[in-house]
């Protein structure tokens, strides 16, 4: 009975962070690739001043889907590094 309960919890769990559909995509004045770069690439400071104003977020949830997503990530990892230093660190150990 205990398993089942947990069981039923980690389900229901799992399924509170399922992403949904975004409404509020596409249109005319949606956000793509170049527009995603470049939130990807302020994304540390706009979270900074998201902290502290309603009006400012990191992500566009008016975008084109993947191409904006695909830009936002590429900026935020030339920004945040992107792991490509890590990589030549253990190379340079041997």
């Amino acid at each position: 009975m205990g398993a089942a309960i947990v069981l039923v919890l980690v389900i229901g769990g799992l399924a509170a962070c399922a992403a949904g559909p975004n409404t509020a995509a596409g249109g005319v004045d949606a956000a793509g690739f170049w527009l995603g770069l470049w939130h990807g690439l302020i994304a540390p400071v706009a979270f900074v001043v998201s902290l502290f104003t309603d009006t400012v977020s990191i992500y566009e949830v008016n975008n084109t889907g993947g191409w904006y997503d695909f830009g936002f990530l590429l900026g935020a990892s030339m920004t945040l590094g992107g792991g490509g230093a890590g990589g030549a660190k253990g190379a340079r150990r041997r």
